[in-house]
């Protein structure tokens, strides 16, 4: 019986089941359409998707730099065998764009935070880094509230340095003394010819507001004006020192590569109102802003009041030490108190231009911190020095 078995199987495998008939004839295998469309990747280096592989012999694709518009969606039709394979090329490299001249700011509608445009704007461009050796960024804004003043700072790195790509040259320096209530301020301006003029401007402000607060602090409570200068300068002399690798103070060398303008001082609390006291080194000036009658009075001898000749652009400054002129007063209703370099100084003139209506508009409520550093930062023609500045509102005068 095994062997009758083992026979009618060796007959199955070589002629075929007799009960299976005729092979069938394969049919035809459909060709399929691919869904997914072929995908290289930027590199050439991974197939991806479906569809035919590229070519290994193809140039790999430059990546894209922008994203094509969305057209109308198309369904895609039957396939067509007949149709050649579609043929790969590299991305032709761009042209380069045509190097565009700068546009004045108002050619195209202005954004929420851009420069205000004071007349005709100064050219738009992108700024440079700054080139100074450590952080110095382009803008510095500040503000806050004593239970008698509200204070706003700014210094902005004017457009001459976004282009060159010099550093802000001036700075600022604000402190309250909680003991006596008095807001303390320092600003500067790093004398545009001297190389490390910003870092002057920087040791002044500092030593300055260390020279306040130590006299507010004495027995006697009072500030020694003539002591804050001097100590000013020789912190400069100091720094030029440091800074210069030299194993003595040099004057000569300290003026001319850190010379600076000051303008420093403090308002106090008083009965009678705010008294405001100050000394100023160089053309950096103060100013009290009557905000109904929007009217400028300049507080300093310098080349902002009207009528009077304009200054030679030589500055006497830091280290030199003039001699000391303390300017005093007090702050009546309506007033604030205004400090600046002259970036703020020289386009203002006697407060009856566009810039004077400019700021006068700015302040006749007080403005959150961000929008008082953008106003300072207003673009117009020929104006372009690093502009730095402190303004005071007592309670009673704001709005």
């Amino acid at each position: 019986m095994f062997a009758s078995f083992l026979r009618h199987a060796l007959d199955w495998f070589i002629d075929g089941d007799e009960k299976a008939g005729p092979a069938a004839t394969p049919e035809p295998r459909r060709q399929q359409r691919d869904l997914h469309p072929p995908h290289v990747p930027a590199n050439g280096s991974v197939y991806q998707g479906g569809g035919r592989p590229p070519d290994s012999e193809a140039p790999p694709q430059r990546e894209q730099i922008f994203v094509a518009p969305a057209g109308p969606r198309v369904t895609p039709g039957p396939p067509m065998p007949s149709a050649p394979p579609p043929q790969r090329h590299a991305a032709q490299p761009e042209s380069p764009p045509a190097a565009r001249a700068p546009q004045p700011q108002e050619t195209r509608p202005r954004r929420p935070w851009d420069p205000p445009v004071v007349g005709k704007p100064t050219a738009a461009f992108a700024p440079k880094p700054s080139m100074a050796s450590a952080y110095r960024p382009d803008y510095i804004a500040d503000g806050w509230a004593t239970r008698d003043f509200v204070v706003r700072a700014a210094s902005v790195r004017g457009y001459s340095h976004r282009v060159s790509g010099d550093p802000r040259q001036d700075d600022i320096a604000v402190a309250w003394h909680e003991a006596s209530g008095a807001v303390l301020f320092a600003v500067a301006d790093g004398v545009g010819n001297a190389p490390l003029s910003h870092v002057g401007a920087t040791s002044a402000c500092r030593a300055a507001i260390s020279a306040m607060t130590t006299g507010l602090d004495s027995p006697t409570g009072r500030v020694d004006w003539a002591g804050l200068l001097q100590g000013a300068a020789w912190q400069i002399c100091e720094q030029a020192r440091i800074s210069l690798g030299l194993r003595e103070i040099n004057k000569q060398a300290a003026e001319e590569q850190m010379a600076t303008t000051l303008v420093a001082g403090m308002v106090l609390p008083h009965p009678d109102g705010p008294r405001v006291e100050l000394v100023q080194a160089g053309d950096s000036s103060a100013w009290i802003l009557n905000v109904r009658a929007r009217r400028y009075q300049c507080l300093t001898p310098t080349k902002f009041r009207q009528g009077e000749e304009v200054f030679s652009n030589s500055v006497v400054a830091l280290p030199r030490v003039p001699p000391t002129d303390v300017k005093h007063g007090l702050l009546n209703q309506g007033e604030i108190l205004l400090v600046g370099t002259d970036g703020f100084g020289d386009p203002l003139g006697d407060g009856n231009n566009m810039i004077g209506d400019h700021f006068a508009d700015a302040f006749h409520e007080l403005p959150p911190v961000l929008k008082f550093a953008n106003d300072l930062d207003f673009s117009r023609e020929t104006w372009d020095d690093d502009r730095t500045l402190f303004a005071l509102w007592p309670h009673r005068s704001r709005g």
